[in-house]
């Protein structure tokens, strides 16, 4: 696709995403389960899949969040990157550690935001822990 058709990391809109991921990361470590639902676009069409879960839409996601043990949630990001595509895609990669029973493991998440007219949702997310 030609760069004067969609634009690859628009200043501003690359900056909407810096300034929204950050409230998404400490929505997740302090296990604000309502902030993070509304991260998620609110649609039989969201995906989440994670080490243990696969999870096809909002009302999956959102129990899956109620139900989820709070405990040693922190984690260190190691990378982030994101890039957005054109003024209303966008998909945030992340390289992350975190302690799992006293053993440092290094994760990836990857997620597709989209704008819609309420804001930036998670449309599709993807967190592994590789052995």
């Amino acid at each position: 696709m030609n760069d004067h058709l969609m634009q690859i990391n628009d200043p501003r809109v690359l900056a909407e995403l810096q300034a929204l991921y950050p409230l998404y990361e400490t929505a997740l470590v302090t296990n604000d389960v309502e902030a993070l639902t509304a991260f998620f676009w609110n649609s039989p069409f969201a995906s989440r899949f994670g080490p243990t879960e696969n999870l096809h839409g909002f009302e999956e996601i959102t129990a899956f969040r109620r139900a989820r043990n709070p405990t040693s949630l922190s984690r260190s990001i190691q990378r982030l990157d994101i890039v957005t595509f054109g003024r209303d895609c966008a998909q945030v990669n992340l390289e992350f550690t975190r302690s799992v029973d006293s053993s440092s493991v290094h994760g990836r998440q990857t997620q597709t935001w989209v704008r819609f007219p309420e804001g930036w949702r998670i449309v599709s997310a993807h967190v592994s822990l590789p052995a």
